[in-house]
């Protein structure tokens, strides 16, 4: 029996590991779930799974947390610190499902605890991919992939000599507004930015996904993870969604991961990994589907592309700058305080801002540098919305 923590349980990659594991229970001890407001579904699932522990990062909801609990055996906890010593109790496997920055810790711990980590908290490498992957390799610990994008390069680079890799090319579907005039895009309103046309996904990844901010965290992700540089990387537009990720060898073949657009196969793959099993996706009919198409990004649509490649560029805590002020932004536009294209204005003016004064970005790769760097930035691009909203 597989001990195993999922963090970020409530949302919809912790939902769909939580189907995963809630088909064959015989086969988990789960120990921790954790979630932020939605403390009646974390509850729910903490009896269903019979956890050892569940854990909301508000503090102000534990009483009622408690109380769904109440009789189940499973204990109830709350805020940072619950979160840490959570992340300390040793599993076999640790799903990494917090968004934004707030998951990099937790990720760690599992690290340190030599765990197996599935990972599908994109800010960990962005915000900090060397001290991931040496504190990974400290421990004996592996990092497994859980966007679809980087599972689909991992699964392609089995059995393969990476010094035979030629590029990189990971899909993205557009977003909401692949198709707008671009001079609509600043118009753009908080529903239309929230439905993505192919994934169930939460508010903050979908609007990101329309402002393409999603798909730059991931090229920077692929090179912290996969070790390749920057100029092998290359995105592609494919508004079907089935190929996630193609790999390209120096004989000029591509070896690509066709699949539905459903989160379910990336986390098995991480689930079940070295094995392949069974999983309840959709088997894809490619009469039916009949094509797929393809195209180039448009970088005047999306400059979170461009500013993505100048973050790699860069290196040092570049990463950890763009990830919080990309939150930053983020929050502005949901707030109503900022038009959808400014995101990417925001960002520009703090990277270029912090880059040219106080030399933080190159200060060690450590978690205390990394957040102080993200406490800077986010001080910053509040300061830039202000600018912008007034």
């Amino acid at each position: 029996m597989r001990r195993v923590s999922i963090f970020g349980a409530t949302g919809s990659i912790g939902q769909n590991t939580i189907d995963l594991i809630a088909r064959d229970p015989d086969a988990y001890d789960v120990v921790a779930l954790t979630g932020a407001r939605n403390v009646e579904q974390l509850a729910k699932d903490a009896r269903r799974l019979n956890a050892d522990v569940a854990v909301t990062a508000d503090d102000t909801q534990l009483d009622h947390l408690r109380e769904l609990l109440a009789g189940s055996g499973v204990d109830a906890a709350a805020g940072q610190a619950a979160l840490h010593e959570a992340a300390q109790r040793p599993v076999d496997w640790f799903m990494s499902a917090i968004v934004g920055a707030a998951g990099l810790a937790p990720s760690l711990n599992a690290l340190q605890q030599g765990a197996t980590l599935a990972l599908a908290n994109k800010e960990s490498l962005v915000c900090a991919g060397s001290l991931m992957l040496a504190t990974a390799q400290g421990h004996n610990a592996r990092i497994l992939p859980v966007d679809s994008e980087h599972s689909a390069v991992f699964q392609g680079l089995v059995g393969e000599d990476m010094d035979a890799v030629e590029r990189v090319i990971i899909t993205a579907s557009g977003g909401a507004f692949r198709d707008w005039p671009i001079e609509k895009l600043q118009d753009a309103t908080l529903a239309q930015a929230s439905s993505h046309p192919n994934w169930d996904m939460g508010q903050r990844i979908t609007i990101d996904s329309a402002s393409m901010f999603n798909k730059a965290m991931e090229l920077i992700e692929t090179k912290e993870y996969f070790g390749v540089a920057p100029s092998r990387i290359e995105v592609l537009v494919h508004p079907e969604s089935m190929i996630h990720a193609l790999v390209g060898f120096h004989d000029g073949a591509l070896m690509a991961h066709v699949g539905p657009p459903d989160m379910r196969h990336a986390i098995g793959y991480a689930l079940h990994w070295p094995e392949r099993k069974t999983l309840p996706v959709e088997r894809l009919d490619l009469a039916q589907i009949g094509a797929l198409t393809f195209r180039a990004p448009d970088t005047v649509r999306w400059p979170a592309l461009r500013l993505a490649r100048e973050v790699m560029e860069r290196g040092g805590l570049s990463g950890a700058v763009f990830n919080a002020a990309k939150e930053a932004a983020l929050d502005g536009f949901i707030d109503g305080h900022l038009k959808f294209t400014a995101m990417a204005d925001v960002v520009d003016a703090v990277l270029t801002g912090m880059d040219g004064h106080g030399g933080h970005i190159d200060d060690k790769m450590t978690l205390d540098n990394v957040a102080h760097v993200d406490h800077l930035a986010r001080i910053a691009a509040r300061a830039e919305i202000k600018k912008r909203a007034g």
